[in-house]
């Protein structure tokens, strides 16, 4: 193989600086959660990304000790990053294709909060229980 052959594969590929950017509006974000219990969200999917860019943004947040899945029409994965309050999570359809794809900041993310109405529901099928149980 001749030099002019070989491929050169730049280590920081095709990035734009924009995730840089979104990792200081993370960083706004956590402030204003620790501040006045606010946090956000940040569209993934939305922003002018290259795979660069969300690799290196993947590198920046890390990993934390929380790991989350969820099967509500697909699969959701929810991972804690590396950052206390700061979330990565991804929505896939019912064919594994990625589907949403966003950072939360909260203590905890929303979409494992429990509704009102579920907690209701809850509450009424745990009093039918103990009925049942007398």
């Amino acid at each position: 193989m001749a030099l002019p052959d070989i491929p050169v594969i730049s280590e920081q590929g095709d990035l734009t600086g924009n995730a840089r950017a979104l990792l200081g509006e993370i960083e706004t974000l956590l402030d204003s959660l620790l501040r006045t219990g606010d946090g956000g969200v940040v569209d993934i999917r939305g922003l002018p990304l290259t795979e660069a860019d969300r690799h290196w943004l993947m590198a920046q947040l890390g990993q934390g000790e929380v790991l989350i899945h969820l099967d509500i029409g697909g699969r959701s994965r929810i991972q804690e990053t590396a950052f206390p309050g700061v979330w990565w999570i991804e929505h896939r359809d019912e064919n594994g294709r990625l589907a949403s794809e966003f950072i939360q900041v909260a203590y905890v993310p929303e979409l494992i909060s429990a509704h009102p109405d579920d907690v209701e529901s809850g509450l009424d099928h745990l009093r039918s229980r103990i009925a049942d149980l007398s």
